[in-house]
């Protein structure tokens, strides 16, 4: 039986009295679209930040592959192929967007040390990072510096240079967060159109792009798993529209 991509095992955690998370056990499925919502102050963020290594479980496990990586720093879940976003862009604004995934992709090969010199001397790293940016429709874009692109490309760009890790399993944190409503379906689809090999959960308001793009969906409340289910199911359990979705259905809810 083939392992899930992504598990967690009783995931705990408390800030003095607060308790932030409590048991959360989730399962990622091989080339899963799963999505994670709840109020503000669920605890959305905290579990992607004790997934990714950024913050440490009181108790409980993660499991990569199968592979238990509980006790790794974050830069080792990255070679193990787990990588993220960030609600907050980090990126170079002066270099072009062909510059930064270039350099991605020699740090992710030990190249970056002389990656300084003429891109050329890197025509291979070149001609990945532009297929990365053009499977995220920034190909047209790429010779750009990043502080000219509008805002929803910038995004894309983000999950570009966590593309270029080569990850199995991609957490996006608000992916959409800050983009005009223009942009947003069509950074969507772009992630939409990631390959199946590679697995993602990724944070959302926009309960439309959630009900759209998501196959499954993850309810935090309270640090704690309130259901998980498909967009039909959530969409129809009373519990969720009472905290969360209000009291009518969202129009996206019609989710095939």
């Amino acid at each position: 039986m083939t392992a899930p991509a992504l598990a967690t095992r009783g995931l705990d955690k408390q800030f003095g009295s607060l308790r932030v998370a409590q048991s959360i056990d989730i399962i990622l499925p091989q080339g899963a679209r799963h999505a994670l919502i709840g109020p503000n102050g669920a605890g959305k963020t905290t579990l992607i930040n004790m997934i990714t290594g950024m913050l440490r479980p009181d108790s409980g496990r993660i499991l990569l592959g199968g592979e238990d990586i509980t006790a790794l720093k974050p830069d080792a879940r990255v070679k193990k192929g787990l990588a993220r976003t960030f609600q907050i862009n980090t990126l170079f604004p002066h270099l072009t967007a062909l510059e930064s995934v270039t350099l991605a992709v020699c740090e992710r090969r030990g190249e970056a040390g002389n990656w300084w010199r003429p891109l050329p001397n890197h025509a291979d790293a070149v001609d990945e990072a532009y297929t990365i940016l053009a499977a995220m429709q920034l190909g047209p874009v790429c010779l750009r510096p990043t502080h000219a692109l509008a805002y929803g490309q910038q995004r894309l760009l983000e999950i570009a240079l966590a593309l270029a890790t080569r990850p199995k399993v991609l957490l996006l944190d608000e992916p959409a967060a800050g983009v005009p409503s223009g942009e947003s379906a069509a950074l969507f689809e772009a992630i939409a159109g990631l390959p199946d090999d590679i697995t993602v959960l990724f944070i959302e308001h926009d309960m439309n792009i959630v009900f759209r793009f998501a196959t499954r969906i993850i309810v935090l409340v309270g640090g704690a798993t309130l259901v998980e289910g498909t967009p039909q199911e959530i969409s129809s359990d009373s519990r969720v529209r009472e905290v969360y979705l209000g009291s009518t259905q969202p129009h996206g809810a019609r989710h095939g």
